[in-house]
């Protein structure tokens, strides 16, 4: 692997972290901690021209060069490591989308939720009824800010729903004990509790739409010209009404709602609450990201809207006297990749006037990447379903060299086969009422894949990885632990994914390029099938190596911290930082960039390096590109290259990526 893969990236970077238990809290210092979100944001993104409030606050604080965010590198899977100091595997919660049948409930529209099929989990109400499903524990361990709470500190929740939801999900409804009365949440969807709901309107804030599934009439009356201040502004697409147009310059999809939660956030939880602990998750730039790809006008929209963000917040907290004692922390949960397959295959094209046009192979777009696996496993003859019906992506599933698709466009003239008149590149594959036996269910989610096979048939399971390695878009592959040592595969353990009553029995990488660049961006990665133009979730570098910076009395000034880091450092820092008891956390402490009794030097850590690799490469593979020709390789394994820190007798794993080997 070219040693460039694994320096950091820009300004920041970073991939996840296994554990050993945390240090005891210290004593409460008295300081508040703001967490601000930049949803997507890639540590080589921050700049003078486009960030400069984000660059200037990194350069005056604390910045972590070797940050990772936790595999898989989805935002739900963050959101939790956020929350608790934890990974996926020991909390038993596989976000961004899982299957979880059985389940029962509404989404925060009111509408039944099809939990027969993967669901996504960007949804405070989705969440509640996946708690009840788990016996109210969604996670199986404690969140940082529930133990806030606890302790008497004030807390306050803003922002996207789901992931700022999830920092807190047993936040009731009605506040009734004074450890209710201690925390609040505004998220895309409502507002919690109802005192906090009602104070909001009270003040003339328009309350989000759907926060009349929350309550009830008779505990929250909305007028009728209440209207949606967190509502998504629309896409602008190509001619053929699917794809997305990169070269669109004009507001970013949640620009407005953003600022809006910001407003609220500024204007009356930090003045007239004065939390303790805030978390502020905004979609900007990871959505704008996901629409119009990495490094697109709208991309560089998007970086400019959130940054003002930031200016708004550094100078709010200037105003009210509040700069001098509150921790600021800017964190990414993930970066972000463009979706893209290989230039031979597929060689960057001009969008001209709403069309595709002529090959550009410096300053194109990409027009391939999305892999839809249901389809790739039904035509290898497997059983398989991802609970979506038809898909029309006629760009991002590829346009060949030639011009030609390589999934060409059909119609269904009567609706037979989609359920409603129209065209698709990929059939449906909704799940039937009862699933056939040695069937495989799919949790599509971008940059990686979770496979169920409910019956757990080694056989059949033993069948699909065989496939999967053999085929070029796949890269890493983790299975159970269940069905033992499987040729070119890794226990799910040993990625801190394995938990037997709720995990999946494969679960796969998309393959990636690392150096191949779309509109001045290296990243490249193969993605769950649809018309978005980036993704994450994979076990590429760039995905793995986030934003972390911080600034504040906490925290060291004009330091770059070398030491390898991640998201799942963030809760048990923050835990010590306001004497907080998070004992459970497998996170450390980032003492190594904190001032006072709670620092420690930098160089009484030592770090090295390392690979992991498969007991043995599964060998006798028949090889396919996307494009259905043939690979002379016969032979699949893959490395995971990861660090190891040690002090005083503790040890930290850090994984930095998982690339394919085939030959």
């Amino acid at each position: 692997m070219p040693r460039s893969l694994l320096r950091p990236l820009g300004l920041l970077a970073a991939a996840f972290a296994l554990a050993a238990p945390s240090a005891q809290a210290a004593p409460a210092a008295a300081h508040r901690v703001i967490v601000f979100v930049w949803d997507g944001m890639r540590p080589d993104a921050i700049s003078a021209d486009d960030t400069p409030n984000l660059l200037a606050l990194s350069q005056r604080g604390s910045v972590f060069t070797d940050n990772h965010a936790t595999y898989p590198t989805f935002t739900m899977a963050n959101a939790s490591s956020f929350a608790t100091g934890n990974f996926l595997g020991p909390l038993g919660f596989y976000g961004n989308r899982f299957w979880a049948p059985g389940t029962q409930g509404l989404d925060a529209k009111g509408q039944a939720v099809d939990f027969q099929a993967p669901t996504f989990t960007e949804d405070y109400a989705i969440l509640r009824d996946l708690d009840a499903h788990y016996q109210h524990a969604l996670l199986e361990l404690p969140t940082l800010f529930a133990t806030a709470r606890r302790n008497g500190l004030k807390t306050a929740l803003i922002g996207k729903s789901g992931p700022v939801f999830l920092q807190d999900y047993k936040l009731p409804n009605v506040a009734v004990s004074k450890e209710d009365r201690n925390g609040l949440l505004l998220d895309e969807n409502t507002a919690l509790p109802l005192a906090f709901a009602k104070e909001l309107q009270q003040a003339g804030y328009a309350l989000p739409a759907h926060i009349a599934n929350t309550y009830d009439s008779s505990q929250l009356a909305l007028g009728e010209e209440q209207d949606s201040p967190t509502e998504q502004g629309k896409l602008v697409t190509l001619k053929d009404g699917a794809s997305s147009d990169a070269t669109a310059g004009a507001d970013t999809p949640p620009a407005a709602a953003n600022a809006w939660m910001m407003k609220v956030f500024l204007e009356q939880v930090l003045p007239k609450h004065r939390p303790d602990l805030s978390i502020v998750w905004l979609r900007n730039p990871d959505t704008t990201q996901h629409l119009y790809g990495v490094g697109s006008p709208e991309f560089h929209l998007a970086l400019k809207a959130q940054d003002e963000l930031l200016g708004q917040l550094e100078d709010k907290l200037k105003a009210l006297g509040m700069d001098g004692d509150t921790d600021l922390v800017v964190v990414s949960d993930h970066a972000h990749s463009n979706i893209a397959g290989p230039r031979d295959l597929f060689p960057l094209r001009q969008i001209n006037d709403g069309r595709v046009a002529g090959v550009d192979p410096e300053w194109g777009y990409s027009v391939s990447g999305a892999v839809r696996l249901a389809d790739q496993l039904g035509r290898a003859g497997f059983t398989a379903f991802d609970g979506v019906g038809c898909i029309y992506a006629p760009v991002m599933s590829g346009l060949k060299a030639d011009g030609s698709a390589l999934l060409p466009t059909r119609y269904d003239d009567d609706g037979r086969i989609c359920g409603k008149p129209g065209p698709y590149t990929t059939p449906s594959y909704k799940l039937p009422d009862e699933l056939p036996k040695g069937a495989l269910v799919i949790a599509s989610n971008g940059g990686t894949e979770y496979l169920y096979q409910p019956e757990h048939d080694a056989a059949v399971v033993k069948r699909a990885v065989r496939f999967l390695q053999s085929r070029e878009f796949v890269g890493a592959v983790f299975v159970a632990k269940r069905y033992g040592a499987v040729p070119g595969t890794l226990p799910a353990e040993d990625v801190h994914l394995e938990n037997a009553a709720r995990g999946p029995d494969i679960i796969i990488s998309y393959a990636w390029d690392a150096q191949a660049t779309v509109q001045g961006f290296p990243g490249t990665e193969y993605a769950s099938q649809s018309n978005e133009r980036g993704e994450h979730g994979s076990f590429s570098p760039i995905d793995v190596h986030n934003t972390l910076l911080a600034a504040g009395p906490d925290f060291r000034g004009g330091f770059r911290d070398a030491l390898p880091s991640g998201n799942v450092d963030l809760a048990p820092t923050i835990a010590a930082l306001l004497g907080l008891p998070l004992p459970s956390a497998q996170g450390r402490v980032l003492r190594e960039a904190l001032s006072g009794s709670l620092g420690r030097a930098a160089d009484s850590y030592h770090v090295s390096s390392s690979l992991r690799r498969p007991a043995q490469p599964a060998t006798g593979l028949s090889m396919q590109r996307v494009d259905g020709s043939p690979l002379a390789a016969k032979q699949y394994d893959f490395a995971l290259h990861l660090k190891q820190l040690e002090s005083d007798g503790q040890h930290w794993t850090y994984f930095d990526m998982a690339a394919p080997e085939r030959q």
